[in-house]
């Protein structure tokens, strides 16, 4: 542990720190305040994890996302699992199903080929369970000391089926807040490989693809309203960027959020809140009072969201903030995170 980096450091650095890679307030700062000035404004869809753009008629979602998760391989997944379901993820939170990535490998000098080999198959693996092709890439050598063995970029492109529009705007008071299961697994199955540390079982990541999940809630109704999966950040970052975004109050039953005993015993030992613990394999879903019992129905009926469970509510009151309730009946604010708590896990 003596080689733990702080992520999140004093907010006036003068140069990028740990941090401003976490998810949190600090990442929003950096991205609001230099680059969306720098490109001109934050695009059709705004600052979402893909954008929904139309051409020749047709809707679709693109997104892109880089990986640099240390270890290579862990628990659950590794790099390549990571980099083909992190993005078609992103594209099925705008209700696309992905069609093709492209894929851009930074390998350090030095690394051993099987390395590569091995992330290689592990994303073609991947690919082909989420329904996917990688279509096009690129391929970059930096000198021994510049890098950490293997960083991957992948982008995808999906086709957005009509009737769909899911975004933050369009959350108001009385929806229902959904999980799809248990939260801050991918996060801590990363930090008990990188330290050695045990826990009395193995924590498994739960990297996997959502395209399909998504789906199967879609056909209950189109008329969902924004979805996201909590990956830096975790829960309570996706929770207070969807608050501020529609300008409402979100109110979640602490005890209803869904941790597994493994998952809350490592957190409390290393002193970490599992609402803010990265997931891989989750969403959180905004869906209006009227069809929530369908759509939980319907999650819970797919592999992925068998442990679903309806975690809060939309409410009038704080807007822009996010409250739980507490076991013993009180309230606490749950702040957006400064930086994140386990730095380079995805």
């Amino acid at each position: 542990m003596l080689s733990w980096t702080c992520p999140a450091p004093l907010r006036d650095q003068p140069r990028v720190v740990m941090g401003h890679g976490g998810g949190g307030a600090m990442s929003a700062e950096l991205v609001e305040q230099i680059f969306t000035p720098a490109f001109g404004g934050p695009g059709p869809s705004g600052l979402t994890d893909s954008a929904a753009v139309e051409i020749g008629g047709a809707r679709l979602a693109f997104s892109t996302d880089s990986f640099v998760v240390r270890p290579l391989f862990f628990p659950g997944g590794s790099i390549g699992d990571l980099a083909v379901n992190g993005t078609v993820n992103d594209l099925a939170m705008s209700g696309a199903r992905a069609a093709y990535l492209s894929c851009g490998f930074i390998l350090e000098e030095g690394v051993a080929i099987d390395v590569v080999e091995r992330v290689a198959r592990a994303m073609g693996a991947a690919a082909r369970t989420a329904g996917v092709e990688v279509v096009t890439g690129d391929t970059k050598v930096v000198e021994s000391g510049h890098g950490d063995g293997v960083f991957i970029n992948t982008s995808g492109i999906g086709l957005i089926p009509p009737g769909v529009d899911l975004r933050p705007e369009r959350v108001v008071p009385g929806d229902v807040v959904i999980v799809s299961g248990a939260v801050g697994v991918h996060g801590v199955a990363i930090m008990s490989v990188r330290e050695g540390l045990e826990f009395g079982v193995e924590i498994e990541s739960d990297c996997a693809p959502l395209g399909g999940l998504v789906e199967a809630m879609l056909a209950v109704t189109p008329d969902l309203h924004v979805l996201r999966d909590p990956t830096r950040g975790g829960l309570a970052a996706s929770l207070n960027e969807i608050a501020s975004a529609s300008g409402t109050g979100i109110v979640v039953q602490e005890r209803a959020v869904p941790v597994p005993p493994p998952v809350a015993n490592a957190c409390a030992v290393l002193g970490l809140d599992p609402m803010y613990v990265a997931n891989e394999g989750k969403l959180v879903a905004f869906v209006p009072r009227a069809h929530a019992e369908q759509v939980l129905a319907a999650m819970r009926a797919h592999p992925l969201g068998a442990d679903a469970v309806m975690i809060g509510e939309v409410v009038d009151a704080h807007p822009g903030m996010v409250v739980a309730r507490t076991a013993l009946g009180g309230t606490r604010v749950v702040d957006l995170p400064l930086g994140e708590q386990l730095p380079r896990i995805c």
